[in-house]
């Protein structure tokens, strides 16, 4: 009984963690996600973690609820998973609530919007990091190279609703596999 105890207050910190000191929503959480989850305490391993990142950006919701929502599942079934989503929407919510109830007053002070300006870069930083972490761990091969580049080029260029783009790129997935196992 103790273990599950500490397993579930485990999962709250380490995902209150998360929550606290990440800025800029679900993206910017995946570089720190990665370390905690994968390199820290070691509950999933990278591929998993990207998968999950797949699933949880596919599903309805933020995706770093998702993904903390899947990791605890995995990590200590139905309890670890509310355990998890806590640790990771508390915090942002709490801070909210109180920036809330001083924006008005503060927004105006040009060391706020200083602040924010760097919050804004460093987010951005974090960002590129997980786009770099995720494109590591991709296929390194012409289709996905090919998918990932037209994919941005759809998006960016004629402006295509991104589920679309999901869409269609995971049927391209589903066809792409069952092809190459016939050839196998």
């Amino acid at each position: 009984m103790n273990d599950a105890i500490e397993k579930r207050k485990e999962l709250f910190l380490t995902f209150a963690k998360i929550g606290l000191f990440t800025f800029g929503g679900g993206y910017a959480m995946i570089p720190i996600m990665e370390r905690e989850t994968v390199e820290n305490k070691k509950w999933i391993s990278g591929e998993e973690l990207l998968d999950i990142i797949v699933i949880a950006e596919s599903t309805p919701g933020p995706i770093a609820i998702n993904a903390a929502t899947f990791i605890g599942k995995k990590v200590g079934g139905f309890t670890g998973a509310l355990f998890a989503t806590l640790g990771v929407v508390l915090p942002s919510f709490f801070i909210i609530l109180a920036v809330s109830y001083f924006f008005e007053a503060f927004r105006e002070i040009s060391v706020v919007r200083y602040a924010f300006w760097g919050i804004r870069a460093g987010v951005l930083a974090l960002i590129l990091k997980a786009l770099y972490s995720m494109f590591k761990k991709c296929s390194q091969d012409i289709l996905s190279y090919s998918i990932i580049l037209l994919s941005a080029a759809v998006v960016l260029m004629f402006n295509v609703n991104v589920m679309i783009v999901i869409a269609v790129c995971a049927v391209i997935g589903i066809v792409s596999s069952a092809l190459r196992r016939e050839t196998e």
